[in-house]
């Protein structure tokens, strides 16, 4: 999406302000939402101070101006890009200001990280973030090391310092920068890839899939999913039939986009609802959603009862249903994620026999039986994400099988599409077996991971890893070169590795296993309450040190049922001894803490599930990874040296990283960036 104003800068200095705010106005209202007279008056300082910097800089003559380039999310976007000779320098004019906060610190930084990552023109020249607070007080700073390419440190300025520093900049990368083409960085794409919170923000304001692109060219199959998806509701809406679709996808691929969408981003939207069984993915996109549509003018009461209708509690609105039998649900699609995990027949029976609203089937069951109370059209998106289940009771696809087999009997016809690999799977649960009106649809698959931004490898080595087999892992990891997973002992340097590399507004945090019962002994016992709505709405939404309790103070742990469905820019991974490596063995042995010691797990499902514990820790991180595996204490039988030690080294052995070879990140002071 090109800048609302883009011009050289003699262009810029002989176009009247209010024309090119008039511009400006017209591109806020055509493609986000309506402008405010705040907005407008932020726009006049903000050419006023620009203007004055630039004429005072004969030499500024041939750069490009770019006013207001849309980036990853909506409404927020850089107040200015200067393309120089040899430099991208990224501007936030705060008008009126008298002083720069570490807030707007890392916003501007933020963008300028965001424009290295995903804007495939800035990746040869220096990109320079800069603060300008109109009227502060500008210490003398030095300025950064002249990078030939990258994201230096942002740098501070005020309506008066402005062109001083824009011109000791132009001097400073004369020597080590290549020239900047600017007619080619116009040109080249800007793809980025956005966190579900961000995506779920831009679907919500009806910006379709199509304007969130992916990083690389091998990820196109989330568009022809999204367009797959929306096709066949159109189809089934038109012919008044019932649908169900089975959407599958490795972990991280885009699974969530693509529902999130079909709500939020399509001509269906208000007569959808997403429903999840994962209490803290309600929690944290309807606390976002309810945040964003706040900042933009809504009331928060307003606000925060729209997100409820769309976007659910699964078992929520299953038990409304089964108690009200006879209503037909408001909403005529309803996009289910991880459809997989919902509960088999017998333990579904199990686990409300006291319960005030009784189950007497499997959950697909009664979710297809409250759908087909609508006459005619009906849709049901089942997002299936593979190695995914982590709790007992969860009957996969085998229980939508026989709920489509049971309507079929009972002569309710629902057109079934799916894909491919459902029909291929050896794993019994997750067979959907044979049904009427079944057809394969391949782009129902997404099979590139979008979440990991530096490696597409990053799934396929997990997989090994967790399947035992070191060889094939550390094949993976040198055909991949630079692997996103890192190896550390010391928890302090874990922390600190992630504080310095998490610039700008990339988070952080620190998760384990809910089996990992004796980290507490290495000071990480702390875990973040999965159910507590405002607990993970500050963990996952708020930012150190402003707030304590958010992910990036590194204090509190979450378990993978706190962050399954969602996302962190690195991750420091706590592994504990609830799944080692035995000597002789070439598959990992599970454990459970019961007592005073651990307990080996002998049934097969308890096993699985653990593992795929570790599979949904391991692909969080949108960046790098870091695991933290403790020494361990001779004394101390539940936390034995040796098993430690057999986890590192196999680690090491699949291609793991050690911390300490990691290159370090650009020179800055960290102390500065924290308390300033």
């Amino acid at each position: 999406m090109a800048s609302f104003w883009c011009g050289t800068a003699s262009e810029f200095l002989q176009t009247p302000p209010a024309k090119i705010t008039g511009t400006l106005a017209v591109a806020q209202i055509r493609h986000f939402r309506l402008n405010e007279a705040q907005q407008l008056r932020a726009w006049e300082a903000t050419i006023t101070m620009l203007q004055l910097a630039l004429r005072a800089l004969p030499e500024a003559a041939g750069w490009h101006v770019l006013l207001e380039y849309p980036m990853l999310r909506l409404g927020h976007r850089p107040d200015v890009i200067l393309l120089t000779g040899r430099a991208i320098l990224v501007l936030e004019i705060k008008a009126g200001a008298t002083a720069h906060t570490l807030a707007d610190r890392r916003q501007v930084e933020d963008y300028a990280i965001d424009l290295h990552d995903f804007h495939a023109g800035s990746r040869a020249n220096p990109i320079v973030p800069i603060l300008v607070a109109e009227h502060a007080t500008v210490r003398q700073e030095s300025l950064p090391l002249p990078l030939c390419h990258g994201v230096t440190p942002p740098l501070d300025a005020s309506a008066q310092t402005l062109s001083a520093l824009l011109q000791e900049l132009d001097r400073h990368f004369a020597q080590v920068a290549k020239p900047l083409d600017a007619a080619a960085w116009l040109d080249a794409p800007y793809r980025p890839v956005p966190t579900i919170v961000d995506a779920a923000c831009m679907l919500y304001a009806k910006h379709g899939v199509a304007e969130i692109r992916a990083a690389r060219s091998d990820a196109d199959n989330l568009h022809a999913t999204t367009d797959a998806i929306l096709m066949e509701i159109a189809r089934a809406r038109a012919d008044g039939q019932r649908l169900i679709l089975f959407v599958t996808g490795i972990p991280g691929a885009g699974k969530t986009l693509c529902g999130l969408n079909t709500i939020f981003g399509s001509d269906h939207a208000g007569r959808g609802t997403y429903l999840t069984g994962n209490p803290t993915l309600v929690h944290v996109l309807r606390e976002a959603l309810t945040r964003d549509a706040v900042a933009f003018g809504a009331k928060r009461g307003d606000a925060s009862r729209k997100m409820t209708s769309a976007i659910q509690a699964l078992p929520k609105f299953r038990d409304h249903y089964v108690a009200n039998e006879t209503h037909a649900p408001a909403e005529c699609i309803v996009v289910i994620d991880e459809a997989q995990r919902c509960w088999s027949a017998a333990w579904a029976m199990a686990k409300t026999r006291d319960k005030a609203v009784r189950l007497t089937r499997s959950e697909p069951a009664h979710l297809l039986e409250t759908m087909q109370r609508h006459n005619g059209f009906c849709a049901v998106v089942c997002l299936v994400g593979g190695g995914q289940e982590i709790h007992a009771g969860e009957g996969g696809l085998a229980e939508w099988g026989d709920a489509l087999r049971e309507a079929a009997a009972n002569g309710i016809a629902w057109r079934v599409r799916a894909a491919p690999d459902l029909l291929s799977t050896t794993d019994p649960r997750q067979r959907l077996g044979d049904l009427p009106d079944l057809r394969v649809v391949a782009a129902l698959h997404l099979n590139v991971s979008l979440r990991q931004i530096r490696s597409t490898a990053a799934t396929a080595w997990v997989d090994q890893v967790l399947a035992g087999d070191a060889d094939a892992a550390a094949a993976i990891a040198m055909e991949t070169g630079t692997l996103p997973f890192l190896l550390t002992r010391d928890a302090s340097l874990m922390r600190s590795w992630l504080r310095m590399h998490a610039r700008g507004l990339r988070r952080t945090g620190l998760l384990a296993s809910s089996g990992g019962a004796r980290l507490r002994a290495e000071g990480l016992g702390a875990e973040l309450p999965h159910m507590d709505a405002s607990a993970v709405a500050h963990w996952f939404l708020d930012r150190f040190p402003h707030d304590v309790r958010a992910s990036d103070a590194l204090e509190v742990v979450a378990t993978e049922f706190s962050c399954q469905g969602l996302e962190l820019d690195y991750v420091g991974l706590c592994w504990d001894a609830d799944l080692i490596r035995e000597p002789g063995r070439m598959d990992w042995r599970v454990r459970s803490f019961r007592g005073t010691d651990w307990q080996i797990c002998r049934q097969a499902e308890a096993i699985a599930n653990q593992i795929n514990t570790y599979r949904v820790l391991l692909t969080r991180a949108r960046y790098e990874t870091v695991i933290f595996v403790p020494f361990g204490d001779a004394g101390d039988r539940t936390r034995t040296p040796a098993a430690y030690d057999a986890i590192a080294g196999f680690l090491r052995s699949c291609g793991a990283r050690a911390l300490d070879d990691a290159p370090a990140p650009d020179d800055r002071a960290e102390t500065e960036r924290l308390l300033v």
